[in-house]
């Protein structure tokens, strides 16, 4: 009896890993210009200050203005992703970001220098939250930490090249608006990245048995009333812990500067890519550098670190040490005259830890078609920190003249996080234990 064989997929078929991974270049690429675009302001932080005749508190004004905007888009985004599905909902926050960033670039004032970033806060945030779905939408039973850790890294990657060339930039072509224009053609860049991820998606969604998200669903906010403990508790910890991570670094440049007279950049000779390589290759030598060291740190280690979280679980275990580190950090920058270099890579550490065990957490302990929503809320709760105390920041650097209260405040943060991460694991146990069990490999 003859039978047809049966056909194999392609290499690059939707049930292929390539076509995965591939799928996952794209979404991480969605953030990549937006970090930068975020970080340039603090990279640029001593030239923006000279320019433009403000305070330091300015600069921190500049990042509460973006998560103001963030705190009031991002839940309702979340909420769109949930009903409007991943590619609708993220071509939307993502033309924003360029429009806002573009805004930025040409801005010849203050009050639109702050329209623009309010604009880009009302796309960025939400975008990531976009990221996130995407991530648990193709990675929920393979992989998922490891996801995040790549698409960690290459987001971050914006930002170490905004510390690592915001004032070369500026340096190099007289003008700071070199550098904003930089974060610009990166949002762009990204939103073209978010257009292949939408047409991916499109081929993948019946193939695989995706959520169709052409059907839109009835979102009800009395939902959220049945998210469990263990949720909260992250949280709680999302927002302690980056408010004592992005705030520091918003103003750490000027920090670096101002406390250990660091040079800003690295002299060098000869031509832009040149003086960009050896500003890299001084990154220990330099403001901006030692700035983003905890940047590279986790850009370098994100992947093995999710990679390790998926198995070995020990989700909430990592959370707490790394918010335990984060407590002597930022005690021997603002009390002792230790070079910032050394603290910066315990700091790095933490930041490694905490993001790769906390992000995957949220779909393992909230329902598939709520995840959107999940992060959209824990991302609001984020960004009242990040609107408080880049601000708080500023406004105890110009009243003391140093940044030794700054960093008490941010080493306070590492306190109350630690706490939010013990209460964490004793929600989890009672819970069955999940978020410390290895992740579901295929």
């Amino acid at each position: 009896m003859n039978s047809t064989p049966q056909q194999r997929p392609g290499l690059f078929h939707p049930t292929r890993p390539l076509y995965r991974f591939t799928t996952l270049l794209f979404i991480a690429s969605l953030s990549f210009g937006s970090y930068f675009a975020y970080d340039i302001v603090g990279a640029i932080a001593p030239t923006l200050v000279e320019e433009l005749g403000g305070a330091r508190g300015t600069v921190g004004a500049f990042y509460t203005m973006y998560s103001v905007a963030a705190i009031l888009s991002v839940f309702v985004g979340g909420l769109l992703i949930d009903h409007l599905g991943t590619r609708k909902a993220s071509l939307l926050f993502s033309t924003l970001v360029f429009a806002g960033s573009a805004l930025v670039w040409v801005a010849r004032s203050l009050p639109v220098f702050f329209v623009g970033r309010f604009i880009f806060g009302a796309g960025s945030e939400p975008l990531i939250v976009a990221q996130s779905a995407m991530l648990a939408r193709w990675f929920r039973q393979k992989e998922l930490a490891l996801s995040f850790g790549i698409t960690l890294t290459v987001s971050r990657l914006g930002t170490l090249f905004a510390f690592n060339t915001g004032e070369l930039i500026t340096a190099q072509f007289g003008s700071y608006r070199y550098a904003l224009f930089a974060a610009a053609l990166l949002c762009l860049i990204s939103l073209l990245g978010n257009l292949c991820y939408v047409v991916m998606d499109k081929r993948g969604e019946k193939v695989l048995g995706l959520r169709d998200e052409s059907a839109h669903e009835s979102i009800q906010l009395r939902d959220i009333r049945a998210f469990p403990t263990s949720y909260w508790y992250v949280a709680l910890l999302c927002v302690t812990f980056y408010s004592a991570i992005f705030p520091f670094t918003a103003l750490s440049t000027d920090f670096f500067v101002d406390k250990w007279g660091i040079p800003r950049f690295a002299e060098a000779t000869g031509g832009f890519l040149h003086k960009v390589f050896n500003n890299f290759l001084h990154m220990f030598g330099t403001a901006g550098g030692i700035s983003s060291i905890i940047i590279f740190a986790s850009m370098l280690l994100a992947p093995f670190a999710g990679r390790l979280v998926d198995r070995v679980g020990r989700r909430a275990s990592l959370m707490i040490l790394g918010s335990l580190l984060m407590i002597p950090s930022h005690l021997a920058m603002g009390l002792t005259h230790i070079y910032p270099a050394f603290p910066m890579i315990l700091l790095g550490a933490a930041f490694v830890l905490v993001p790769a065990a906390m992000w995957p957490s949220v779909p393992l302990i909230v329902p598939e078609e709520r995840v959107g929503t999940a992060f959209g809320l824990m991302t609001m709760i984020q960004n009242i920190g990040l609107a408080l105390f880049p601000a708080l920041n500023g406004l105890l650097r110009d009243a003391t003249h140093t940044y030794t209260a700054s960093m008490i405040m941010f080493a306070g943060l590492g306190v109350v996080g630690l706490l939010f991460a013990l209460l964490l694991k004793q929600a989890d146990a009672r819970a069955g234990g999940q978020l410390e069990r290895p992740g579901v490999q295929s």
